[in-house]
């Protein structure tokens, strides 16, 4: 297997040349490449067509996000795995939506640098430990707000039963979950298919993640 091609890209030379000296010694991974800024970036991926890109945020003349939203306009096979300070949920939400795959800190392990290199390749979303506590966060604050404040016409029972179907359990979890019987489950389930003029409990799902995304 050939190695994985990456390029780092990182302001503060002693950070990045570190990371150089240390992947150097992993066999399945070559470092063809380094810059220093984010316009760097962008012509260093172009030319050398890297696998993955360790990208950071902060940079000079051309920001990490935005070097990234023009790497992958270009380039789309190329796997960008963001490798920062600043662990702030809209950060890594703006990091996604940029196009990146993956979202790690600086000062990560190298076995977890090197295995979040390895995921990204394989077009796998990585988070790193700290990140994905806060994505994980973010999304039950999502689902509480759901519960809430979506359906006013739903009671705080069916609010409940709506938001574990959008989790994609069954009438038969639904009723473990919550210590009642599978047929007032049922009722329910029926209940809020009638309130919310929807057809199935597949349709009634689709009305949460669409109110929740647009919420």
């Amino acid at each position: 297997m050939e190695p994985i091609r990456v390029l780092i890209c990182d302001d503060h030379d002693a950070f990045r040349q570190g990371l150089h000296v240390m992947l150097a010694t992993e066999p399945t991974v070559l470092v063809v490449g380094e810059a220093a800024d984010g316009q760097q970036a962008v012509a260093q991926a172009a030319e050398l067509q890297p696998d993955v890109i360790l990208m950071d945020l902060q940079m000079p003349r051309l920001n990490g996000l935005e070097a990234t939203r023009r790497i992958v306009a270009a380039a789309p096979h190329m796997h960008i795995l963001v490798l920062t300070m600043s662990d702030d949920t809209a950060t890594v939400f703006h990091a996604l939506q940029a196009g990146a795959l993956g979202y790690i800190l600086k000062g990560a392990r190298k076995i977890d640098v090197i295995r979040s290199i390895q995921n990204v390749y394989n077009g796998e979303v990585v988070f790193g430990a700290a990140v994905a506590q806060h994505v994980i966060s973010h999304f039950a604050r999502v689902q509480a707000d759901v519960r809430a404040d979506a359906f006013p016409q739903l009671s705080d029972r069916e609010s409940e039963i709506l938001n574990l179907m959008a989790q994609e359990l069954s009438n038969e979890a639904i009723a473990e979950r919550l210590g009642i019987s599978l047929k007032t489950v049922r009722n329910h389930v029926s209940n809020i298919c009638t309130k919310l003029q929807v057809s199935d409990r597949t349709a009634a799902v689709l009305r949460a993640q669409s109110r929740s995304d647009h919420g």
